[in-house]
């Protein structure tokens, strides 16, 4: 008789192990099940931008873009430096190489990018300057060197009058300047993942499902 209430114990305890796990399961499957409609655009120098979009992209599904220019910008860093200064000052946009099909199909796009002057990167304000986003769901992340975000979030909404834009989220990646160049691995990597999940956890599913 004790062995029977054992195994029927146990039983109960399998089944109820196995719901909470589907229930946990549940919300990203249901966002990668309309992955197609998403949109993962990102711009990176030392890799740890990408690395955020791609953690992104196994969570979310959709299509994975790195925007390129037609000319990359100088290997040197105060170079690159002194030419992004320069860009921001005139308002020069430069001329990307990536081009993107069928953009009235995502309804639903992230766009990652580093932070350089304190500003959104000028290829970045190329990309939103090239295509119309009226109606569609943007969601900026961001990797910096411990600066912060400086205005780059407040000039993707400006730059985005007719589309809803959700809360960001920004990660300390590189730090360039000090030849500190990829961070994202090891367990840089695990809190950076655990806090993207909480993130996308907090916006609002239905915008990353229509």
């Amino acid at each position: 008789m004790k062995a029977k209430t054992r195994l029927l114990m146990l039983t109960m305890f399998i089944g109820l192990t196995y719901s909470c796990s589907d229930a946990q399961s549940a919300a990203p499957d249901e966002i990668k099940a309309k992955g197609s409609k998403t949109l993962i655009v990102y711009l990176s120098r030392t890799g740890n931008t990408k690395a955020v979009a791609e953690m992104i992209q196994s969570h979310v599904g959709g299509k994975l873009v790195a925007l390129e220019l037609d000319k990359p910008y100088p290997k040197d860093y105060q170079t690159a430096v002194n030419q992004v200064a320069a860009e921001n000052n005139t308002g020069f946009l430069p001329v990307l190489k990536t081009k993107i099909d069928s953009m009235e199909t995502f309804n639903t796009i992230f766009i990652g990018f580093p932070t350089w002057g304190m500003q959104l990167p000028p290829p970045i304000k190329s990309f939103l300057s090239n295509y119309d986003f009226t109606g569609k769901t943007i969601i900026p992340f961001n990797t910096n060197a411990g600066y912060g975000i400086g205005s780059s979030f407040d000039q993707v909404k400006n730059l985005s009058p007719n589309s809803t834009v959700l809360q960001g989220i920004s990660f300390t990646g590189g730090k360039e300047r000090d030849k500190i160049y990829f961070v994202m691995e090891g367990r840089k990597k695990m809190t950076t993942n655990a806090e993207l999940s909480k993130w996308l956890l907090r916006l609002d599913a239905k915008h990353l499902t229509k």
